[in-house]
């Protein structure tokens, strides 16, 4: 008996395009048919990151849960997300005049900066990134710092900066529970750092004792943040409706404008005169405590085994930079072992741990319908030639399963965010490599939080521009500012 076929709008996200399928069964939440050109076994193998409507309502619903237990002081101890108060309390005005220094540590990039706020419209910046040797990331705390103090020395020399005492913001993309506007002690590493005796310690001072044994240089901390703080900070320079900023790169996290009297862990939530406080959430740790088990495959736990902090960042795991990639080549190792992609042949290249770069997700989910330019050279770099078209589709296919994940879950962290403020109109300014260069990151957010959210919300996404730079420096002059009212 001839197989019916019928022409099918194929994607997981974003723009579609047809293709010639078979009858097949409907795929477990996504609400559509298969292509015929991947074979069942990649199929089922992919099934798990393929979440559905029901699944992303329960993530919304668990999030708020912790999230009200990181705010509320008898809870958060034993909080998944912290919701750690920023201490800062100003946004911009884009009235923030002057010059100011920014050091930027995101993971395995560090930067210094000079950023001089000459109008709302005018800000120069002036920045070096340093090679960052990565012995620094598992080496002592002692070594990291004097690795900062010797940049931020050099870059002062450079720019005849040696004599002034310009304030510094301090951007530290790691968990920190600030115990002030410049004073943060970090709670645990994570990205692959896992420095000595740094964990517990206040990192401003660690940074000021580094600048101290130089002797060469004046330099005045007056904040230390979050890069998801900048980001939103960056973007609220030019876009004052901006309240939550995003992080969707090497790894993942958000901050929200919260008001003062909910942040009861700021010892002065019921007194302060002023109304709002960012909310650092650290929402990389949702799911630590187990309640993401059923949005996790077989594939996230064995990435987990493998990276230095096994059983935490649960939610950074599935959905950020630092680990979309190997989900993929795991998948990928899989399918080739069981001789349903590549005829069962496997190149050196891909065994290796952490070969499959998140890079070559956005690259093979770049090629338009049909085409496969990128995906070739993705394939060429990690040594597998010769491929046919069903292999090529069914790259893509597992590549489109981990990003549409990854930014489902976003949607539902953000979704979470603005319905606990409670606001119908919001700017979100974000910021990470996974969002700037995946080709439709941007729109699979949109068309999930829209599901998502309650009629007539409001939104914007907005890419916030160097808010680890830009931010940290605004977080600085809106601290001086602040100061020189008292």
């Amino acid at each position: 008996m001839r197989k019916s076929t019928r022409l099918f709008t194929h994607s997981l996200f974003g723009p579609v395009f047809k293709i010639l399928v078979q009858n097949k069964p409907v795929c477990g939440g996504c609400n559509r048919k298969m292509p015929s050109l991947v074979h069942t076994e990649i199929e089922t193998a992919v099934k798990g990151f393929l979440i559905d409507q029901e699944k992303m309502t329960e993530v919304v619903e668990r999030m708020t849960k912790e999230i009200k237990m990181g705010l509320a002081k008898d809870t958060h101890a034993r909080a998944v997300i912290k919701c750690f108060v920023s201490h800062v309390q100003d946004l911009p005005t884009g009235k923030e005049r002057g010059k100011y220094l920014a050091l930027d540590l995101g993971g395995s990039n560090f930067r210094v900066l000079l950023v001089n706020l000459i109008s709302n419209s005018d800000v120069e910046i002036m920045s070096k990134g340093y090679n960052f040797p990565l012995t620094l990331m598992s080496g002592s705390g002692k070594a990291l710092f004097d690795f900062l103090a010797e940049s931020l020395s050099e870059f002062c020399h450079t720019h005849g900066l040696e004599n002034e005492s310009l304030p510094l913001g301090f951007t530290f993309s790691f968990p920190l529970q600030q115990q002030g506007l410049s004073k943060g002690i970090l709670v645990a590493w994570t990205k692959g750092f896992s420095c000595e005796g740094v964990v517990g310690k206040n990192v401003v001072s660690l940074l000021q004792e580094a600048i101290d044994r130089r002797g060469d240089i004046k330099i005045n901390t007056v904040a230390i943040l979050n890069d998801t703080v900048g980001t939103l900070m960056s973007c609220a320079f030019y876009h004052p409706n901006c309240r939550i900023g995003l992080i969707v790169g090497t790894g993942s996290n958000a901050c929200y404008v919260e008001k003062t009297v909910n942040a009861e862990c700021f010892e002065g939530y019921q007194t302060s005169p002023k109304p709002s406080m960012i909310i650092n959430c650290e929402w990389g740790a949702f799911g630590d405590n187990g309640v993401l088990e059923f949005v996790r495959t077989s594939y996230d736990k064995i990435v987990d085994k493998v990276t230095p902090n096994p059983g935490k960042q649960t939610f950074e795991k599935c959905i950020s930079g630092m680990y979309m990639g190997e989900l993929v080549r795991l998948v990928v190792i899989d399918m080739i072992a069981k001789g349903f992609m590549f005829h069962g042949i496997i190149s050196e290249k891909i065994q290796e741990r952490w070969s499959f770069k998140t890079a070559y997700i956005s690259d093979v989910e770049s090629d338009a319908p049909g085409e496969y330019r990128n995906c070739n050279k993705v394939l060429s770099e990690l040594g597998i030639l010769g491929c046919q078209e069903p292999d090529k589709e069914a790259l893509r296919y597992i590549c489109e399963a981990v990003s549409s994940r990854s930014a489902k879950l976003c949607a539902c962290g953000l979704v979470t965010i603005i319905n606990k403020m409670n606001i119908n109109e919001v700017v979100i300014g974000i910021d990470g490599s996974v969002y700037r260069f995946h080709p439709k990151y941007h729109d699979m957010l949109q068309y999930h939080m829209k599901k998502l959210l309650k009629p007539g919300v409001k939104f914007e996404l907005i890419v916030s521009e160097d808010g680890s730079g830009r931010g940290a420096a605004l977080v600085a002059a809106t601290a001086v500012q602040a100061k020189s009212k008292l």
